[in-house]
């Protein structure tokens, strides 16, 4: 199964969420944060304005970003969670 995002949705398949912490103790997995960094796995061909011009996405695949803790709607692809979101939820672009 293969999805494409439309307008400016982005999918993103989160990163895992650390385990251990600074100090070497393991966290159960209740403990654990909502991820909320991820890798750009697909994105739509952007926001079409009101004059019909598309305004071309600012992430492209492979870029790994911040969204909100609650942003987006989970999916499921070949058994992984994904994440679609607008491109307005990303936070910010991690280089």
């Amino acid at each position: 199964m293969a999805v494409k995002p439309l307008e400016d949705r982005v999918i993103i398949r989160p990163l895992e969420a650390e385990s251990r912490t600074e100090s070497g103790i393991y966290l159960p997995e209740s403990a654990k944060e909502k991820p909320v960094q991820g890798k750009v796995v697909a994105c739509g061909p952007g926001k079409r304005l009101d004059n019909g011009e598309r305004i071309k996405p600012t992430v492209s695949k492979g870029d790994t970003v911040v969204y909100g803790k609650y942003a987006g709607t989970e999916i499921e692809i070949k058994n992984v969670k994904h994440l679609i979101v607008r491109e307005s939820e990303l936070l910010g672009i991690i280089e």
